[in-house]
């Protein structure tokens, strides 16, 4: 499939691309217990999309980040997503303590999904090491897989203007690459309704395919939706709930070599995600525990949803629901 089929697809009436994109997934819908730790706020890119940095800003210490993930794990969750900012304070060191304590406490029963590639590309370039010594110092401390963030838009054009200091979208598309040939699977996203233009998500989607198609190491995809309060683009309007089901339902055709694409309530809103479940999204990405990242944007969503809470979700679109772990392996079906 090649950018001009996919931007094509944007332009199908809306129900006839969800029903195509739904018609693709089966009857379950999942989700998953999850922790969300964001360990700093202190970032040297200051990216103007951004309402989450701070130029002085806090420092978790490796003992309160163990302590949160402990917390979570012995409250049922089964996924911790650790991420933060480019913090010139912090040392490779602090992720192995963190990654060896969190699996001494834990050993194998919770899945540790941390740093996003742009992380990985400030972090191993400050310690002077390539990616692949980085990343391979990270998996033998403990972790598991990479998160999707610092995606962005995969179009320079597009990156000078709302992140013009991370790392480009060939150095992300690189991390990602070596990420998997180490044995660390990883999830993808994309960040839309900003700037870009439906030809920018077409391109964005076609470089994550041909990516999978490769190397196999994504798991899901997660459409995010931007939110401008706070940032520097706050006079954008928020796009429209139209636009978004559109993204999903087109996510889903051109990425039929992804386990899941992701309704992610925190951005989309619930009553949103809940009918993404019917235009391709397969999953509500989780309970969320501790999410700062889009909430300092101006998301109006609750802090967390229970369990409970995501089953109702998912009945009341219609779906069955099942709980996951990270890596898209059904742990219970829940009729």
């Amino acid at each position: 499939m090649n950018v001009r089929e996919i931007e094509d697809l944007f332009y199908l009436n809306i129900h006839e691309l969800g029903k195509m994109a739904d018609e693709m997934n089966g009857r379950i819908s999942t989700f998953s217990v999850n922790r969300h730790i964001n360990y700093t706020n202190v970032c040297t890119s200051r990216c103007p999309i951004c309402a989450y940095y701070r130029e002085t800003g806090y420092v978790m210490s490796v003992e309160d980040v163990v302590r949160d993930a402990v917390s979570a794990i012995n409250a049922g969750a089964r996924e911790l997503h650790i991420v933060g900012s480019h913090n010139p304070e912090i040392e490779v060191e602090y992720f192995e303590r963190i990654l060896t304590e969190i699996r001494r406490r834990a050993g194998n029963g919770v899945t540790i999904k941390a740093l996003t590639a742009t992380e990985v590309h400030y972090y191993s370039r400050k310690e002077n090491m390539s990616v692949r010594e980085f990343l391979s110092r990270l998996r033998d401390a403990g972790l598991d897989m990479l998160p999707g963030g610092g995606a962005e838009i995969l179009v320079e054009r597009i990156r000078k203007m709302i992140s013009p200091n991370k790392a480009n979208s060939k150095r992300w598309l690189k991390i990602m690459k070596t990420a998997h040939e180490l044995g660390i699977k990883s999830n993808a996203t994309m960040l839309f309704g900003h700037m870009e233009s439906l030809r920018d998500r077409a391109i964005h989607l076609e470089k994550l395919r041909k990516l999978q198609e490769k190397t196999g190491g994504f798991v899901a995809f997660i459409p995010l939706v931007f939110h401008p309060e706070n940032t520097s683009f706050d006079h954008v309007s928020r796009t429209s709930p139209q636009d978004i089901l559109r993204t999903v339902a087109v996510s889903r055709i051109v990425l039929d070599n992804f386990r899941g694409i992701k309704a992610y309530w925190v951005m989309m809103g619930e009553k949103l995600a809940q009918v993404a479940l019917n235009y391709g999204a397969n999953d509500v990405d989780g309970t969320v525990m501790g999410e700062k990242i889009a909430h300092s944007a101006g998301a109006k969503t609750p802090a967390m949803l229970t369990k409970e809470k995501l089953v109702q979700m998912i009945k009341n679109a219609g779906k069955i629901p099942a709980e996951r772990d990270a890596f898209f392996n059904i742990l219970e079906v829940l009729n």
